[in-house]
């Protein structure tokens, strides 16, 4: 053994860097360091040194992650990337930075591998060491306070101490080795090294006609909060929204129906969407979607995309930054470029209004929930009758000859008939030749026919007469030349159709078929290879993409699935777990039904208003309580009995300027003069309730359900369609589970936190924050929550109450069964009391639920109305409404196009400056 070599070093007398780290690593063979934190600047201080190291260098470092970052591979991952972008390396460095392309270099070609410690292990890494094999395979160690940094090497005053003994070389490797095999240490993403070789080659642009000269998707959306604060967007969503703008770019412009399944991100494709079309046109954007999802829609737009917007709420415009303008008679006023506005507005609203939205041209309209615009003359051998539209269809019609675009999104394209999806494509064909062809197109004039030649319910003779109707199917709408370029767009080439030409002409076609010439050749294989079911308007302008599909389909880039497979557990089903009615629970039920009965002889129609007390004693008894004594204060109190956050009653109660009462307002006036065998019925429902309010059956399966099936530990999100539900539930819970933060996710203002019973006031936006931080860790959300928000960190969900819509079900379900759920596998726990409403209703449908979930993808709107004639005793009218749903899908998967692809946005370097943007999208309408 030689002499052994101990240095002391501190940077009060010399250069760290200089005497020691330079000198040292310079052409050795390997570098293992413990370094605190990981940062680039590692090569400000020994970049060339450490390129000329022949071996490995390994750094273990710390971050700013807790254990359950790092339960599973993807919410590891997805850990490392938020606090690699919460950091903003993207400001840090100047365009084309040598170091970090270097970085990434030696980081790519695993030359340099790093390892990252959560602080909560073993706490923050204070200890810094390193061990360094020489070129001469002599061995050295060091330990200091020296982190591995520019400043901890050369600004700041450090000390350090070199031994190379070989119990000091032993000591240091065991420590790094410890650090480097413990079970919590995960590699540095595949994000943040692939970001750290975009950002070395980073330029922005920043001047928004420069953009506008050759715009790109990725140079918009890849430094987005989506991006940094997210997890970025999935190939399905980045081929919808790369489509779409493309087809915006051209003069006929994008017409699509967006039916991607509940879960798959639907509104963060259409905004972005919306956000390149606002920003490459003139014209403004207008967006339509229900009630309940127009606050959404906004906090998605700024928090996911930074993109501003403004909310028109009945009187008034609001923006981003809930700046209210002052109540105006011209909606046109919008002070953003993008405006959102509610359906209801359309079915309910001002004449004024609606025609002052029609005088205006657009860039794009985008109609979220679009199957609620449907025609009211519906049923089997109907398709080819002149739809009668309701409001909102009617408006779709006159509003798409207004834009250049147009977006349709919803779920469900068909609830029952095929005919509901063709009604959509009529919608966007307002303006277009190139959806459904000319107005003397077949598949414009016989829908019924184009239906069923698409499901081969039918089949054209193969004579020369069927060969000439074959051909007027296809030449009118001619397909354009991208969908197959070697027949259409050779065809369309030697024709000299231009891409915005979509009919050819008769003679013309009839010409090509009935010659020997190449193209007759080419229309027979066309003809031949199916072309009814491979190219029908249908698939070309509805993208609808299945969860199963995803998941069971790998990408060929990468050789994974598109999507991550989670599994459901589905809980509370089986007969057996029906909770049963406590005595005093039962007779209030009684009550209850006693109410309905009562309102449903004296009073017409109006469903939702006739069952509305047992649809509320179904949630809790507090909500049951509650609603009944609101009731019985009708005329005397002007308090409403709705929840702001309840939507289900949008078109069925008055709206603030109305110009005249309709006939469902009326109603809703005559139910409020009760009857006195209906005052007295609600007297005895309250005093049933009142004594036993605080043992309801429900909260004790909870809580059951919270702590023994260890729901709370998993993360839990507990959903009610009422807030005064939701409130009492999470204000006992907060009693009970002691040093908890409990959150309370509501409609309007009225989100909060609730600790040891301890209210506090704060946005939606803070709770998500909290709930991505693992700070709340059990939410209770009324179905504010359930459209729209991520909540990919809980692992349960319980539905306190089943909503009659069925849709509300699926969304519910879509918040943690969703992209980026860090769970393999969710549990749902779905709550409901023995011979209730819903539990005759699950008992009815129990057998077909999931054939007809099956069948449709989610389960049609209209089964909503089974609960209600159920609560109404109507059981044969129910059962009517059953069998009216067909045992298999009206329209099958030939309409559904699984549009996905490889786009690569992540690598773009050249980004478009956000203050270009934000301006850009801070134009107003007029």
């Amino acid at each position: 053994m030689g002499e052994v070599l101990i240095n002391r070093f501190s940077s009060r007398v010399k250069r760290l860097d200089r005497v020691f780290l330079n000198e040292k690593l310079k052409n050795a063979k390997s570098y293992d360091r413990i370094a605190g934190f990981f940062s680039s600047s590692i090569l400000e201080i020994a970049g060339e040194e450490i390129e000329s190291i022949s071996g490995t260098v390994r750094l273990i470092c710390n971050a700013c992650l807790e254990k359950d970052d790092v339960v599973t591979a993807t919410a590891a991952a997805n850990a490392l990337r938020k606090e690699w972008c919460a950091n903003e390396p993207e400001q840090e460095y100047s365009s084309n930075s040598p170091r970090l392309k270097k970085l990434y270099d030696l980081l790519r070609s695993k030359k340099l591998i790093v390892r990252v410690l959560p602080n909560d292990v073993f706490g923050l890494i204070h200890g810094k060491a390193g061990v360094i094999t020489l070129a001469d395979n002599h061995k050295t160690a060091f330990i200091g306070s020296v982190n591995e940094t520019y400043s901890g090497w050369r600004l700041n005053y450090e000390m350090l101490w070199e031994d190379d003994s070989d119990e000091a070389i032993k000591w240091v490797q065991d420590e790094f080795d410890y650090f480097w095999h413990h079970p919590s240490a995960i590699p540095l993403s595949d994000f943040v090294v692939e970001d750290i070789g975009r950002i070395s080659g980073r330029e922005v642009i920043d001047d928004i006609t420069k953009w506008k000269a050759a715009p790109e998707p990725a140079q918009v959306v890849v430094e987005s909060p989506v991006y940094r604060k997210e997890l970025g967007l999935w190939e399905h969503q980045k081929f919808f929204v790369d489509t779409v703008f493309r087809d915006h770019q051209k003069s006929y412009g994008a017409r699509y129906v967006l039916a991607d399944q509940v879960g798959l991100g639907k509104t963060i494709q259409l905004a972005l969407s919306a956000q390149l079309m606002a920003l490459s046109g003139s014209n403004p954007i207008l967006i339509i979607v229900p009630k309940t999802l127009i606050w959404q829609w906004q906090d998605e737009m700024k928090n996911l995309l930074g993109m501003p917007s403004a909310v028109w709420t009945g009187r008034e415009w609001q923006d981003e930054n809930e700046i209210k303008y002052p109540p105006i008679e011209d909606i046109r006023k919008c002070p953003r470029k993008v405006g959102i506005i509610s359906q209801g507005l359309i079915v309910n609203g001002r004449d004024e209004y609606i025609e002052q939205l029609l005088s205006m041209q657009y860039e794009c309209v985008i109609v979220d929930e679009s199957h609620r615009a449907r025609r009211k003359n519906l049923g089997e051998g109907k398709e080819n009758d002149k739809p009668q539209p309701n409001n909102l269809m009617d408006f779709l019609l006159k509003i798409s000859k207004n834009t250049h675009s147009m977006l349709l999104a919803t779920a469900t394209p068909v609830q029952m008939y095929p005919i509901e999806a063709w009604d959509l494509l009529y919608i966007l064909s307002q303006k277009n030749d190139g959806v459904l062809g000319s107005e003397l197109s077949k598949w414009r004039t016989n829908p019924e026919k184009a239906l069923n030649l698409i499901m081969d319910r039918e089949r054209i003779n193969s004579n020369i007469d069927g060969l000439l109707e074959q051909c007027e199917w296809l030449r009118n709408p001619f397909p354009p030349a991208s969908e197959d370029p070697m027949n259409f767009g050779v065809l369309r080439r030697n024709l000299g159709l231009s891409d915005d030409t979509f009919v050819i002409k008769p003679d013309v076609f009839r010409e090509i078929i009935t010659g020997r010439s190449p193209d007759s050749r080419r229309v027979g294989r066309i003809l031949e290879n199916g072309f009814m079911q491979n190219h029908n308007p249908f698939i070309r302008h509805i993208i609808r993409r299945t969860r199963e599909f995803l998941e069971n389909n790998n990408n060929p880039e990468t050789g994974e699935p598109y999507l991550k497979k989670i599994e459901v557990v589905l809980m509370g089903e089986d007969e057996k777990e029906a909770i049963k009615l406590t005595p005093y629970l039962k007779e209030a039920y009684e009550c209850a039904e006693e109410f309905c009965e009562l309102l449903s002889k004296r009073v017409k129609g109006g469903g939702f208003i006739k069952t509305l007390l047992l649809k509320r004693v179904g949630s809790t008894m507090v909500a049951g309580l509650s609603t009944a004594q609101k009731m019985l204060n009708w005329g005397i109190e002007s308090e409403s009995i709705f929840d702001e956050d309840d939507d289900e009653f949008e078109e069925e109660t008055p709206k603030r300027g109305r110009k005249k009462q309709s006939a469902e307002d009326e109603k809703y006036s005559e139910v409020k003069d009760l009857t006195e065998p209906e005052r007295e019925c609600l007297r005895r429902f309250v005093n049933k309730l009142d004594a036993n309010k605080d043992k309801d059956p429900k909260y004790e399966l909870l809580l059951s359900l919270l702590k023994e099936k260890k729901f709370a530990e998993k993360g839990c999100i507990i959903f009610s369609q009422y807030y005064d539900s939701a409130l009492w539930v999470a204000t006992e819970l907060s009693n009970v589970l002691k040093n908890t933060a409990i959150g309370l996710y509501a409609g309007g203002d009225k989100s909060r936190i609730i600790t040891d019973g301890i209210f506090k006031k704060c946005t939606k936006e803070d709770i998500k924050r909290k709930v991505r931080s693992r700070e709340i860790k059990i939410l209770i959300g009324t179905d504010a929550a359930s459209e729209g928000l991520n909540l990919q960190t809980l692992g349960t969900l319980i539905n306190l109450d089943l909503p009659w819509n069925p849709t509300r079900l699926e969304q519910r379900k879509g918040r943690i069964q969703r992209i980026g759920q860090e769970n393999d596998k969710v549990f749902i726990y779905n709550m409901r009391y023995k011979d209730s409403v819903e539990d005759r209703v699950h008992d009815m449908l129990s057998q077909r639920l999931q054939n007809i979930s099956s069948i449709f993808g989610q389960l049609p709107d209209v089964l909503e109305d089974v609960w209600v004639q159920i609560a109404l005793n109507n059981k044969a009218e129910a059962e009517r409404i059953i069998d009216e749903i067909p045992k298999q899908h009206p329209f099958e998967i030939r309409y559904e196009r699984q549009a996905i692809g490889n786009i690569d946005w992540e690598s773009c370097t050249m980004v478009l400056s956000e203050r270009e943007k934000y301006k850009t999208l801070l134009e107003s309408w007029k």
